[in-house]
């Protein structure tokens, strides 16, 4: 683990999310690059919208340089301690958040991008543009959101939930966890929220086979495996991150059409709206970026 990326917007939740990733960097012994980025509307004014006024780019840039400065020197500052110093860099350009954000992860060799949690309040969230769900559908790195409840304490227990439907995709995204479940030493949960009849023993035995075969490649015996009987996934969630004694929730995204994602949402977008714990997105690697 060598460098996290937070992006931030300078919110009260931005600030959470980027003390946080200090205290965890500080366990991972990774360095940190804080990206904020500028949106810019078109040279061209649409029908009803005032043009963007000359030199208001540069404006903005130098004050957010500023806000950056800020930023990086309250997480020096606030380090008391005689352990691991993370060194912190940081980065703001004028651009879409996804351009920006997976350029720099791209160039920096970032492992893991942290953001802060955005409720989600329905459509209006989803279709003017919530920069935690576009990092979660457009991001091409394990994306960490962080809730404003959420306080740090060293990861000692990751649950990766599945739905036992993608599991191609879904052990590749796993095996990446165990690596990072390595250097930590922590334990990882892999967890099944089931919602229909009970399962058979047939089904039972192949979970056991399965983990049995995963722990033997990754060679990583810390690994176990739990089913939680709900009538949602949401709830089942839910109750996992309350009676669990997780650290970080972790799931693997599958893309929806734009449509289902909007009546809809996903399954990960439903949990980053209001979990009260991190949550660990790995991406789908099947989509173009």
């Amino acid at each position: 683990m060598k460098k996290l990326l937070i992006a931030t917007d300078f919110s009260a939740t931005a600030k959470h999310a980027a003390e946080y990733a200090y205290l965890l960097a500080k366990q991972l012994k990774a360095g940190l690059f804080l990206c904020n980025t500028i949106t810019i509307p078109a040279e061209v004014p649409m029908s009803g919208m005032a043009a963007w006024p000359q030199g208001e780019s540069d404006t903005l840039l130098d004050d957010s340089t500023e806000e950056l400065k800020r930023l990086k020197a309250h997480l020096e500052q606030t380090d008391h301690t005689d352990t691991f110093r993370p060194p912190v860099d940081y980065l703001n350009e004028t651009g879409t958040v996804r351009d920006i954000v997976n350029d720099s992860t791209f160039k920096q060799r970032v492992d893991v991008i942290i953001a802060g949690a955005h409720h989600q309040d329905g459509l209006g969230t989803l279709l003017l543009g919530n920069h935690t769900h576009e990092l979660i559908e457009t991001c091409i790195r394990p994306l960490l959101i962080i809730p404003p409840t959420a306080s740090f304490k060293p990861i000692k227990k990751i649950a990766f939930a599945t739905d036992l439907e993608h599991l191609e995709h879904d052990l590749e995204q796993l095996y990446e966890l165990i690596e990072f479940a390595r250097i930590v030493d922590a334990e990882i949960l892999l967890t099944h929220i089931h919602t229909g009849n009970n399962h058979s023993m047939n089904f039972e035995k192949g979970i056991e086979k399965f983990l049995v075969e995963i722990s033997n490649k990754a060679n990583y015996p810390h690994i176990y495996y739990r089913i939680i009987k709900q009538n949602k996934v949401e709830l089942g969630l839910d109750w996992l991150c309350e009676h669990g004694q997780i650290d970080i929730l972790a799931m693997a995204h599958h893309k929806h059409d734009f449509l289902d994602s909007i009546l809809y949402g996903s399954h990960t977008k439903k949990m980053a709206g209001h979990i009260t714990i991190p949550l660990l997105v790995y991406p789908d690697t099947k989509a173009e970026h």
